[in-house]
């Protein structure tokens, strides 16, 4: 198994030279260092990451490989106004149910100008929804998600501003709580610029993400039982 021994300057200095020369020219001309700045580093952290994210409860799947715990690098630019072909960034991701996409996660960002990460459920459809609200109302279920929020807080992740406005109908104001429901999706996260720590070049970066991870299970546990 390969050993991790941190993420390199030239990582954040590949990344930083593709948000300025985003295109499949450059892109092909530096390939050599997507491959080894940008894969194999990302690939070798997850399976370092791989028991540690085991071992949490719920367990959490980590899959070193492209579109598993590490996302493509190629944008879909089908539908968007924005036709850079790249995301400048390394985007992982690990999850505890049958698909990362479609339930609670952990999600870690390199930039090119640093660390995010964060963990949560981005959007509650119709159901999920409903029950995320209901759960709300029972003051047991209630305190454990303010206190999985405060957990986070702890590391850094914050939630964003509420989608709603106002309260949806039929609810009663609580001031206390009742700004949760006016989400439809809940995600703690690092804020816009991360941060730059000096053990991301080391192979302690392991064990630093892994106990933010267990400091933001009782969040994703909570997420996961909906």
């Amino acid at each position: 198994m390969p050993s991790f021994r941190g993420f390199p300057p030239e990582t954040f200095a590949f990344l930083s030279d593709l948000k300025a020369n985003n295109k499949r020219s450059w892109f092909e001309a530096n390939r050599d260092r997507y491959e080894n700045l940008w894969k194999a580093p990302g690939l070798d952290f997850i399976e370092a990451l791989g028991p540690g994210m085991a071992a949490m409860e719920p367990p959490m799947k980590a899959e070193a490989r492209i579109n598993g715990s590490l996302r493509r690098i190629n944008r879909d630019v089908r539908f968007a106004a924005d036709k850079s072909p790249y995301e400048p960034w390394l985007h992982l991701i690990f999850w505890p149910g049958d698909h990362p996409n479609r339930g609670a996660g952990m999600h870690v960002v390199l930039t090119p100008e640093g660390l995010g990460y964060g963990a949560g459920r981005w959007a509650f459809d119709g159901p999920v929804l409903a029950r995320y609200r209901e759960r709300l109302a029972d003051a047991t279920e209630r305190a454990a998600l303010l206190a999985a929020l405060k957990e986070a807080e702890g590391v850094g992740c914050h939630l964003d501003e509420p989608h709603l406005k106002r309260l949806p109908k039929g609810c009663d104001p609580a001031p206390e709580w009742d700004y949760l429901l006016r989400y439809k999706g809940i995600v703690a996260r690092t804020m816009e610029g991360g941060f730059m720590p000096g053990w991301i070049g080391t192979p302690a970066a392991v064990e630093e993400m892994l106990d933010r991870t267990r400091r933001l299970m009782p969040l994703i546990g909570w997420l996961h039982a909906l």
